[in-house]
């Protein structure tokens, strides 16, 4: 059975037209790409009107997973700010329309990239692109949460340390194997934590396959898939955005080792300086760290991944694909920490320059199994 034909969609239409939102044409159901986690539609209903379906996958799932709630309520607190989203249209936790709770919001007709590369454009386009996706991560880390009714949509204080100890949690209650890397991390983080703290509304997954830009303008119309939002540290939020630049196309919609000058996509010291510039904050001092913690956090994610391809409930049909790079990032997370004699970030470099080079050498942070890895090519999907 389809995707599409797994929603009932007598109950469906019914639903939709009490809300005012569909006359009595039949609606039209089409599954859209891109989402691993919450099973995401579109909806035709008639006269022009298309909109966007996100559910709960069925099946076992685990108590704070697939928090379309959440998503929900930050997008429509959203609305009108800084930050641009989907218009949400109605939130429904009745299980017997389309099996489990969801929410509709507005269809973006736009373009979404799934390679951070950005094949097909000029080199000045993807500059402007990338200069735009760091303009509203700024404005996302400077919205008033308390004044968007947002002031009790997370604790404030230790976000790191919390997410630390909740992955750790969510890893050891796996059933799947996990890479030796991951219990490394489990201690080695908490044992590092930078000192100072802020809280600010975050994002959680905060990259370029999760923005919606205008068809023709290098513009953000939208940021979808705020499951992982909540009130939490910036530089948490822009680290993980971040790791695009240190992981390989091979891996995870990375550009490690790719020459960003000749694509025309700004270094991380440039877009850092961007972000620095927007918004007052020091992005220098514990990079490293930062970066660790977001490939474990991502592994963990991936690690979940895995285990719901396990369990027979992954939305996604390359679930099994996608929680086999789980191990990978859990091993180059590791190499920061384990980096001896220098920093885990200059490292980095290195590694990079000599994959462009062709070099043979090997760099601490950059071990063989990652370059071994066949490489991973994604194109544009519909938003999800």
């Amino acid at each position: 059975m389809s995707a599409a034909a797994s929603l009932p969609l007598g109950p469906l239409a019914d639903y939709l037209r009490a809300q005012g939102l569909a006359g009595g044409e039949a609606i039209q159901v089409q599954p859209l790409s891109g989402g691993q986690s919450n099973p995401t539609f579109r909806i035709a209903a008639g006269a022009g009107r298309s909109y966007v379906l996100r559910k709960k996958p069925a099946g076992p799932i685990a108590a704070s997973a697939h928090a379309i709630d959440r998503e929900y309520r930050v997008m429509r607190a959203l609305q009108g700010s800084g930050v641009p989203v989907p218009r949400m249209l109605a939130y429904c936790e009745d299980d017997t329309v389309v099996g489990t709770p969801f929410y509709l919001m507005e269809f973006l007709q736009g373009r979404v990239f799934m390679d951070p590369a950005l094949p097909g454009l000029a080199p000045a386009e993807r500059g402007v692109l990338y200069r735009e996706m760091g303009r509203v991560i700024a404005a996302l880390h400077g919205v008033d949460y308390a004044a968007v009714g947002l002031a009790d949509f997370g604790r404030t204080g230790r976000y790191v340390e919390r997410q630390i100890d909740r992955w750790s949690r969510q890893c050891r209650a796996l059933s799947v194997p996990i890479d030796d890397a991951m219990p490394r991390l489990m201690d080695w983080l908490p044992a590092h934590l930078p000192p100072g703290d802020e809280t600010t509304l975050v994002h959680g997954d905060y990259r370029l396959d999760n923005l919606v830009f205008h068809p023709s303008e290098p513009r953000v119309i939208g940021v979808l898939d705020w499951e992982l939002s909540t009130l939490g540290h910036p530089l948490a939020d822009l680290s993980y955005h971040c790791m695009a630049w240190h992981v390989p196309p091979a891996l995870w919609r990375g550009m490690g080792g790719l020459d960003l000058a000749a694509l025309g996509i700004p270094g991380e010291a440039e877009y850092l300086a961007a972000y620095r510039a927007a918004t007052g904050r020091d992005t220098q001092g514990h990079w490293p760290f930062y970066m660790a913690y977001n490939l474990f956090r991502m592994a963990a994610i991936l690690y979940g991944i895995a285990q719901r391809a396990a369990d027979g409930s992954a939305a996604a049909a390359d679930a099994v694909e996608t929680g086999r790079k789980a191990g990978p990032l859990a091993r180059l997370g590791w190499e920061w920490p384990s980096a001896t004699g220098r920093s885990a970030g200059a490292c980095a470099q290195r590694a990079r320059a000599s994959s462009a080079r062709g070099s043979s050498r090997r760099c601490c942070s950059w071990p063989n199994h990652l370059r071994n890895m066949s490489s991973v090519s994604m194109q544009a999907a519909n938003p999800a």
